[in-house]
C-alpha cells in the first residue's frame, strides 16, 4: 500500500454533500479501507437513488442537516464542490484541528496517471472534450472528468500511469486543494462570475490561481496571450510555459497564420490544421482549439492527431448545441452558459434573428454588457427564474420581454411568436439551481419541450 493509500486507509472520514462528487468519493474512499459517513443537507424526498446507493455500499449516513457527527472522532472531511467552505460545520471543523479538502485533492492523491486540469470563466467544457478527442486519435488511455459531471473520484482508478485525465476544474474544487498538481495547467480566461460566492474579482481569482501552485518545473502552465487577467500569470509559478493566441504571434506555443493553427517551438514552426478544417466554429472556438492544440502539444502528442481530432470533434451537449427545426425555425440549446460572457459569445455565432430564453439563479453578474448585442441580435427576450426582473431591468427596454412560469412555457411562446428563420436559443446568463437540478437538466428538459411542439 503506498504512503497516500495509508492516508486513507483505517481513517474515519466525513463527505458533505450527496451528489455526483460526493458519492464517487464516498464510494472511493470506502473501497480504500475508510470509515465514511456522508452527510447531506437535503431531506430524504428526492434522495431515493442517491440514499439506495449509499445502503448497498453500507456507508452511513444523515440527510435534512449537517450535524456534529460530521466531526466527531474523524480524521478528515472531504466537501463537494457546491459546499461553501466557509459554512458553520466546516469552521467549527477547522477550529478543532481538523482538516478539510476538496474530493478532486482526495482523489489526487490516488491518482496514477497525468493529469491535465482546465479551469477558466468559459469553454473549459468544450476544451476537455476536445482534449479527449485528441488524445483517442493519438491512441492514449484517457478519461474526461471533473466538472463535466464525471467526478474525479469515479475514474481514478480506471486510467493506468501511462494514461492521462483531463479534469475541467472549477474555482469551486480548487478552494481546498492541498497538494494537488497537473502534469499540465490552463487558466483558458477569467471574466466576472460566480460574485454570489465571492467577494471580487480578486478573490474570484486567486481562487484559479491555485490550479498553479504545486507545479514544479518538469509542468506545464498553458497561458492564454490574449486575455488580459491571464496573459498577468506568465511570471507565475515554477512551471514551463507556454501560450495560445488567436489574434497574434507567439514564440512558444499555438497562434494563427495564414487562416491556420501554427505551433512554434525552438523557433520552428509547423502548421496543424486550417481554420476551415476545424469542427467547431465561432472565435469563443478557434481559442478553445488553440488551447486544446498547446495543451497537446505539451504532453508530446503528435500534429497529425492533434488534427484529426480538431477536425473529428463536433463540440458538446449543452453548449451552442443543435436540437431541430421545425416550420424552419431553429433551437439551440446552450444551457451551459451559466455567466454573461458565454451569453455574449453565443448571441455573436448564432447569424438568423434570434428569441433568447435567458435567466435563472443570478451569479452577481452585470447584464448591461449584453445590451449592445441584444439590441442588434435579439427579437424577443423570454425571461424565466429568479433573476428575471434583475435581466428586464438591464435589458428589457431594447426589445420586447416576455416573463415565463416554467422553461416549457418559455419555449413555446417563443416558438408562437417566431417567424420562418428565426433561432430559439435557450442561453441563459445564470445558474440553473433555482428551477433545475443542474444546466444539464435544464438543456434536456429544453429539448423536452422543442420536441413536444411536433
Amino acid at each position: 500500500m503506498g504512503k497516500r493509500e495509508d492516508r486513507i486507509f483505517n481513517r474515519r472520514v466525513s463527505v458533505l454533500g450527496m451528489a455526483r462528487s460526493g458519492l464517487a468519493i464516498a464510494n472511493l474512499l470506502s473501497q480504500k479501507g475508510a470509515e465514511v459517513f456522508l452527510s447531506e443537507l437535503k431531506s430524504r424526498d428526492g434522495l431515493r437513488d442517491e440514499i439506495s446507493q449509499l445502503k448497498q455500499l453500507n456507508i452511513d449516513f444523515e440527510t435534512g442537516a449537517h450535524t456534529d457527527k460530521v466531526f466527531e472522532n474523524r480524521d478528515f472531511i472531504v466537501i463537494s464542490p457546491g459546499i461553501p467552505p466557509d459554512i458553520p460545520i466546516l469552521k467549527k471543523a477547522e477550529s478543532m484541528g481538523i482538516p478539510v479538502f476538496s474530493e478532486i485533492e482526495v482523489a489526487f492523491w490516488l491518482c496514477k496517471s497525468e493529469i491535465v486540469a482546465i479551469t477558466g470563466s468559459n469553454g473549459k467544457t468544450t476544451t476537455s472534450y476536445l482534449m479527449g478527442e485528441i488524445l483517442g486519435q493519438s491512441n492514449r488511455d484517457y478519461e474526461v472528468a471533473g466538472n463535466v459531471g464525471i467526478p474525479f473520484s469515479s475514474v481514478v482508478d480506471k486510467i493506468s500511469e501511462e494514461g492521462v485525465i483531463v479534469l475541467e476544474v472549477s474555482s469551486f474544487q480548487l478552494e481546498k486543494i492541498e497538494e494537488f498538481r497537473p502534469k499540465v495547467a490552463t487558466i483558458l480566461n477569467i471574466t466576472p462570475d460566480h460574485l454570489d460566492r465571492y467577494l471580487d474579482m480578486k478573490s474570484y481569482q486567486q481562487a484559479k490561481l491555485r490550479l498553479f501552485e504545486n507545479q514544479t518545473d518538469r509542468d506545464y502552465m498553458v497561458i492564454n496571450a490574449d486575455d488580459q487577467i491571464s496573459a498577468l500569470f506568465s511570471n507565475l509559478g515554477l512551471a514551463r510555459k507556454t501560450y495560445f493566441s488567436t489574434k497574434k504571434h507567439v514564440e512558444d506555443g499555438v497562434w494563427v497564420k495564414n487562416q491556420a493553427l501554427v505551433l512554434t517551438n525552438d523557433n520552428v514552426e509547423r502548421e496543424i490544421i486550417p481554420i476551415q478544417n476545424i469542427g467547431i466554429k465561432g472565435p469563443h472556438n478557434l481559442s478553445n482549439a488553440a488551447a486544446a492544440c498547446a495543451i497537446a502539444s505539451s504532453l508530446g502528442v503528435e500534429i497529425s492527431s492533434i488534427a484529426r481530432g480538431l477536425a473529428q470533434f463536433k463540440g458538446v451537449e449543452h453548449r451552442l448545441e443543435y436540437v431541430d427545426t421545425i416550420r424552419q425555425i431553429k433551437f439551440i440549446n446552450d444551457s451551459k452558459a451559466t455567466n454573461v460572457d458565454s451569453v455574449w459569445y453565443a448571441l455573436q455565432s448564432v447569424s438568423e434573428p434570434i428569441m433568447l430564453i435567458a435567466g435563472g439563479k443570478d451569479k452577481g453578474g452585470d447584464f448591461t454588457p449584453l445590451r449592445e448585442l441584444v439590441k442588434s441580435k435579439v427579437k424577443l427576450l423570454i425571461l424565466i427564474g429568479q433573476a428575471k426582473q434583475k435581466m428586464k431591468d438591464a435589458l428589457g427596454d431594447l426589445v420586447d420581454t416576455i416573463a415565463a412560469e416554467t422553461l416549457e412555457q418559455a419555449v413555446n411562446i417563443a416558438f408562437q411568436k417566431a417567424h420562418p428563420g428565426d433561432c430559439v436559443l435557450l442561453s441563459p446568463a445564470c445558474a440553473s439551481f433555482d428551477m433545475f437540478n443542474d444546466f444539464e437538466d435544464r438543456g434536456r428538459k429544453f429539448k423536452t419541450a422543442v420536441r413536444n411542439l411536433k
